[in-house]
């Protein structure tokens, strides 16, 4: 079932990611009056398609194999490798025949409508969702193992300053342009005292390592609700108690608990908890929670579903605010901004070897997990994936790489430059070896995916 849900919101992404960069290409065609033979979603190898039908004169398709697809306009050198147009004068509708203007336009159109997609799931988040940040109030949870622990950090730290700049809110914490900049430091209170930690350069390769951040809001164990004759509840368990130890074992945050509790169906654990005398739903000062109430153990039977019968309250500090649609489109555009300048530090740290290639590069099978997770979090999570998959496709088009957009671009730009055209031949020749290192490269991506999963 998993490996079902996988594969089929990969391809709702690279679905989604795909047409909108081929309209790209398709629109601004037509816009200069360009012929488009062909609209393919997923490839057509060997003629292998699901659908295809002929409108005007155009002919549009989904090929069998989903990872990309194509726009094939009449009069230009493209991944087909056709070459039947060499044979006559061009033709007022061919690419060939267009000023160089024009032509660039309709090469970056794929990336300007992957970032226009990008830039329209943000602000459409941001009108739907609004905008909730996590305040730095809340202390840490810091996962054992983690690339923080290892930086000295603590369970109940807080944050007061990334870089130097005093920080309010987690969502400044945790900023992916923060992990794009050549140095990471911090400023955490503890204890009443304020220390400074420095991230590893290779951060982002360390956090790939461990498959997850290993840092994040610590969320205290206090009960909510206690369901009536449920274990929790026959052992004596109230709501408003903050869970302290299991079988010994001290927690601090609610996934310990979870697990803790769901590790042991059926067998009696010691739960250790004080009871702080909130109601139900009423603020809890996280500040001084471990400083009220006594101690009280209780002996508990997890059912055999691993639960005790209790849900937890939600004792984060949380500013969320409704957005009017020029917020919510000044709002979005600044995250474009920044997933962006972040997508582009982060290739120049891989290119630079800053960061490891095959720890922080990922091909289909990757982002196939990757969507799929997303997808187990709900919708936003899910558009907010495909957001940051959209500006990365833009971004790997346009590099001045053979046989991509970015490449192509180049080209054409040298054209435009030398007022000539470059010999057919040669441009059939950068196209074919182009073609071939980006298979090369794919198939790399492949390997690498399974042998680092």
């Amino acid at each position: 079932m998993d490996f079902i849900s996988t594969t089929f919101y990969f391809i709702l992404a690279i679905f989604v990611l795909v047409t909108a960069h081929e309209l790209g290409h398709f629109l601004t065609a037509k816009l200069f009056g360009m012929r488009v033979d062909k609209f393919y979603i997923g490839f057509d190898f060997y003629n292998l398609r699901f659908w295809k039908k002929k409108i005007g004169e155009t002919e549009y398709g989904i090929g069998v194999f989903p990872l990309g697809g194509y726009v094939k306009i009449a009069g230009m050198v493209d991944e087909s490798l056709d070459t039947d147009f060499q044979k006559s004068e061009p033709e007022p509708w061919e690419f060939r025949a267009k000023p160089v203007w024009q032509r660039l336009i309709v090469l970056a159109g794929g990336v300007t409508m992957n970032m226009i997609l990008a830039a329209a799931i943000f602000i459409g988040m941001a009108a739907v969702f609004g905008e909730s940040r996590t305040s730095a109030v809340n202390p840490a949870y810091v996962e054992d193992g983690s690339v923080y622990a290892s930086m000295g950090m603590q369970t109940g730290d807080r944050f007061l300053a990334v870089n130097g700049k005093p920080v309010g809110f987690w969502e400044e914490v945790l900023s992916p342009r923060n992990f794009a900049g050549n140095t990471l430091s911090y400023t955490i209170a503890r204890d009443g005292e304020r220390k400074n930690l420095q991230a590893p350069p290779d951060i982002l390769t360390r956090i790939n390592d461990n498959k997850a951040l290993g840092i994040r809001p610590l969320m205290e164990p206090v009960i909510d609700q206690v369901l009536e004759d449920e274990p929790a509840d026959k052992a004596g368990l109230k709501s408003g108690a903050l869970i302290t130890a299991i079988n010994e074992t001290p927690v601090y945050d609610w996934t310990e608990v979870v697990t803790l509790i769901s590790d042991n169906p059926g067998k009696t654990i010691n739960v250790t908890w004080k009871y702080l005398e909130n109601p139900s739903g009423s603020t809890v000062d996280v500040s001084k929670i471990r400083e009220l109430g006594q101690q009280t153990i209780s002996e508990v039977t997890p059912a055999a579903t691993g639960k005790i019968g209790i849900s937890l309250l939600q004792t984060l500090t949380i500013d969320h605010r409704r957005l009017n649609p020029i917020e919510a489109t000044v709002y979005g555009l600044e995250q474009t901004w920044n997933m962006t300048v972040t997508t582009v530090n982060g290739f120049g740290k891989i290119i630079s070897g800053k960061e490891d290639f095959r720890k922080s590069l990922g091909g289909p099978i990757k982002i196939a997990k990757i969507a799929n997770q997303s997808a187990e979090q709900g919708l936003g999570s899910f558009l907010y994936f495909m957001a940051l998959l959209s500006i990365s496709l833009a971004f790997i088009n346009i590099l001045p790489v053979p046989a991509l957009d970015g490449g192509q671009f180049l080209l054409n730009a040298i054209e435009g430059i030398i007022g000539r055209e470059i010999p057919f031949e040669l441009k059939m020749r950068i196209q074919q070896v182009g073609m071939a290192l980006l298979l090369t490269l794919f198939l790399f991506i492949i390997i690498n995916d399974i042998i680092n999963p």
